[in-house]
């Protein structure tokens, strides 16, 4: 059986020592932003104080829909598999720039709010993503026209647009209160999966330099508008040497947490390019994180269909290895046809193929889920 995580926390609290480079009293690791919130701050100690345990279980789009069902109050796949909800919950700020009343994953951001309000009342932990639409063309995130990030960036014909959009953003983002009226703390992970040429802000749709300067602008002008609850994570996807990793980082003063995406492929049965790949990249960013003070995560991860049996424990168990990482996120499980729409999912679901291995895995001390990180 797990063993009890409040008493984890409550024993390094009142001064139990840990030789650990990870443990905050013992290093410099400290929130970027210098007047984050009480809140902001103490989840920060949480995390870093919970790698020693383990690493968080997150699942995108988790309590709005899953396969064959949608906005059932209370219901969740995970919960459906194990009695327990994720750690982590992943969402979507796209569509807010454009005024739609609903996110990229057709979520309204009224529904969005209320999720994100009631997982923390029961101690879950909220991470944000935004797939913006790309600010120089109309189109969407995936719009990967050259030089869109240019334009963006202060004297940039599309500056003064970007920055009504982060208006946005910030008082969405200023909305989300518990029950006492304080801030709800969130991991933001802004310009993701950096280091593809996928989405407008890219590899190669902008120089290092020119990303640094969005992501600087941004962090500044966020907290210019008042928002201090905010735990800024630095997200590529794949990469092979620390200075790949670190093209476009903004710097120490800038970012919490470091991560990468990491999904398995179809012509990758076996997963061991999956594990190999993912070992590889942990040993990278472990070492970066160690030495500059960051907590580390894989901010997405993956196997379409989990289509292998033992897949949990097997393979992406083993990917994680020893590892001291914070959390892992599932992507989302769209199990419903709609407008034509792929059903496509990430995590089990009552009656999947993995359905079994994934509760084993929920066993594992080392996975940490909502009922693990509960307040009293």
């Amino acid at each position: 059986m797990k063993k009890n995580i409040l008493t984890l926390i409550a024993s390094i609290f009142i001064g139990t020592s840990c030789s650990s480079q990870q443990i905050i009293s013992n290093t410099n690791l400290s929130l970027s932003d210098k007047k984050a919130t009480p809140e902001t701050v103490s989840l920060y100690k949480k995390l870093n104080q919970l790698t020693q345990k383990g690493y968080l279980f997150g699942h995108q789009d988790d309590l709005a829909y899953g396969v064959n069902w949608k906005y059932e109050d209370g219901r969740s796949d995970i919960k459906d598999v194990v009695g327990d909800y994720p750690a982590v919950y992943g969402w979507d700020l796209a569509g807010l720039e454009n005024d739609s009343p609903d996110n990229i994953d057709g979520i309204p951001f009224t529904k969005m709010k209320q999720y994100i309000e009631e997982s923390h009342e029961r101690g879950g932990i909220t991470t944000i993503s935004w797939h913006s639409d790309n600010p120089a063309t109309g189109k969407s995130a995936w719009d990967n026209t050259p030089n869109s990030l240019k334009t963006v960036l202060p004297g940039g014909e599309n500056h003064q647009k970007y920055t009504i959009w982060l208006d946005k953003a910030a008082k969405y983002l200023l909305s989300l209160k518990d029950k006492k009226g304080k801030y709800i703390p969130i991991l933001f992970r802004p310009y993701h999966e950096l280091t593809g040429g996928w989405f407008w802000w890219g590899k190669g749709n902008g120089t290092p330099d020119e990303f640094k300067t969005l992501w600087k602008f941004t962090f500044n002008y966020l907290q210019k508008k008042g928002v201090h609850n905010l735990i800024y994570i630095y997200n590529t996807s794949s990469f092979s040497s620390q200075e790949d990793f670190l093209a476009n980082y903004p710097g120490d003063h800038y970012a919490d947490v470091i991560s990468f995406d990491s999904y398995q492929n179809n012509d990758d049965k076996d997963g061991k390019k999956f594990i190999a790949e993912v070992q590889s990249q942990l040993k990278i960013i472990d070492e970066i994180g160690k030495k500059q003070h960051k907590l580390i995560a894989i901010a997405e991860a993956g196997y379409e269909a989990v289509p292998a049996p033992k897949w949990w424990t097997g393979t992406l168990s083993k990917a994680i290895g020893d590892y001291k990482i914070s959390y892992v996120l599932l992507w989302r499980n769209h199990g419903w046809q709609e407008k034509e729409q792929k059903m496509h999912y990430y995590a089990p679901y009552t009656g999947q193929v993995s359905e079994k291995d994934f509760i084993e895995y929920y066993k594992l001390d080392k996975t940490l889920f909502e009922k693990d990180i509960r307040k009293n």
